[in-house]
């Protein structure tokens, strides 16, 4: 069995890459690994349909693993919490005890074989009667790190949501730059048939008419790269769902969504909000507690505990010795009782280094929900400062898209009187397509923005929508 074994190892063990200078071949450890099945996901979505975000950020929430490992480790700490609590109550434990003893003894000049067999089944009992508070400091270490597993769980949806509305918005500036491309390109080419028409009336030169061209081809190529780009971003707002990027789907037009007129609240007050709710900072300030918790359980290893030991139950024996009839003892009751109070006087400074260490994982979580402050405070003035800027964008990108508007139609309209050159034209078509471009940013960055401010404050979580 050892040989077997041994070759075994030999042949089956993982080893490292044999040499620096090229891959390791990995198809003997692929075929040793099988891969979990994929946990079902929620129904794909309706291609037919057109989905709103709140509808999107629901599907995200059932099918993303990431809220699933969450959820499994705050049910994780509520087991350990749990194995906690019991430590208040005694361990019963039932134990049937057979045994057989054959033993020379010396008796009188020689020696005597004897042979004992017995069967006892017994019931025990251990219970910590006092360990001064040992117990109850754990369990409330317990419910502390219990508390921050599932602000983590919260913190995971508030992610969840807020990589849902990013690639939401993505998508929607992409699919709003496919209409301004499309846009673009129908005002390139019907400048381009007006410079061929004044062509055929002498009222135009060749040049005008490749120009035109020109701009027509190049709105064609812009097009064609917005496709792409919508194409991307959609597949990115399908895997930030949990679903295949393959998978098809309708969501509202940019233009359709209303636009905030401004910011409810102050810095100051939205600030406050993030420090009152945020739920990463409130598991870092639970894992203070439990740090916390964990150094009085150090401190109270120096005192010591009284624990109550005891078994009871019946014994039935057989002896026999040579030369000597066998014999049965009868049916026995047995019991056994045992008050301990144990006081560790001296253990190699094992508790001291261990209320060291505790007391240094308490001052590392209490500069960890000062950093988190800290930090918390700066993106929110961060995020804050940039949904302002992105208000007054969209204002004065709503003004340049319509002034750019009235200068193409002017210019067209000069256009075909001869009032204008071709160079006039194309100019303004430009501007207007710059225009049409902006236009679209400034809309996406405003909402970007204020979800941006919604996850910083972690009004996410407590949307008064679904």
């Amino acid at each position: 069995m050892l040989c077997a074994l041994t070759l075994e190892g030999n042949i089956l063990g993982q080893k490292a890459p044999p040499a620096p200078n090229h891959p390791w071949d990995a198809s003997t450890a692929k075929q040793k690994l099988t891969m979990p099945p994929l946990l079902p996901l929620a129904p794909a979505p309706d291609p037919t349909k057109v989905y709103t975000l709140a509808e999107l950020v629901n599907i995200a929430e059932e099918n993303n693993p990431d809220t699933r490992v969450a959820w499994e480790k705050a049910k994780a700490s509520a087991a350990d919490l749990g194995i906690a609590q019991s430590t208040l109550y005694p361990t019963v434990a039932a134990v049937a005890v057979a045994s057989s003893l054959q033993a020379d003894l010396f008796f009188g000049t020689s020696f005597q074989r004897q042979t004992i067999e017995s069967f006892a089944p017994v019931f025990t009992v251990d219970y910590t009667i006092f360990d001064f508070g040992q117990r109850s400091g754990q369990i409330s270490a317990s419910r502390s790190k219990l508390l921050a597993a599932n602000f983590q769980f919260n913190d995971t949806h508030r992610k969840i949501i807020f990589q849902v509305m990013q690639a939401y918005y993505r998508f929607l500036d992409t699919k709003g730059k496919e209409d301004v491309a499309r846009a673009n390109l129908k005002d390139a080419q019907t400048v381009q048939l007006a410079a061929e028409a004044r062509l055929q009336s002498g009222l135009a030169t060749l040049p005008d008419v490749l120009q035109a061209r020109s701009a027509a081809a190049q709105a064609d190529y812009d097009l064609q790269a917005a496709i792409g780009a919508m194409e991307i971003a959609h597949g990115d707002l399908a895997v930030s769902m949990g679903t295949y990027p393959t998978t098809q789907f309708q969501v509202e037009s940019l233009q359709n969504l209303k636009l905030a007129d401004g910011i409810a609240d102050t810095v100051e007050a939205s600030i406050d909000k993030a420090l009152s709710q945020r739920p990463d900072l409130m598991q870092r300030v639970a894992e203070l507690r439990a740090a916390g918790a964990e150094a009085s359980v150090a401190h109270k290893a120096y005192f010591p505990t009284l624990q109550i030991e005891g078994s009871a139950g019946i014994n039935r024996s057989y002896g026999v010795q040579i030369n000597l009839p066998a014999v049965y003892s009868p049916t026995e009751t047995t019991w056994v009782a045992k008050l301990s109070l144990q006081w560790t006087l001296f253990d190699g400074l094992a508790r001291e280094k261990r209320l060291a260490r505790a007391h240094a994982e308490q001052k590392q979580a209490a500069a960890a929900v000062d950093s988190a402050r800290n930090q918390i405070e700066n993106e929110v003035w961060s995020a804050y400062s940039t949904a302002r800027t992105a208000l007054r964008q969209q204002r004065a990108a709503t003004a340049l898209l319509a002034a750019s508007i009235d200068s193409y139609n002017a210019a067209l309209e000069s256009y075909h009187l001869g009032l204008r050159t071709q160079i006039d034209v194309v100019s303004a078509q430009r501007t207007l397509a710059s225009a049409r471009g902006a236009d679209i940013d400034a809309r996406t960055q405003l909402l970007a923005g204020l979800a941006a401010l919604a996850y910083e404050t972690g009004d996410l979580l407590y949307a008064k929508k679904p």
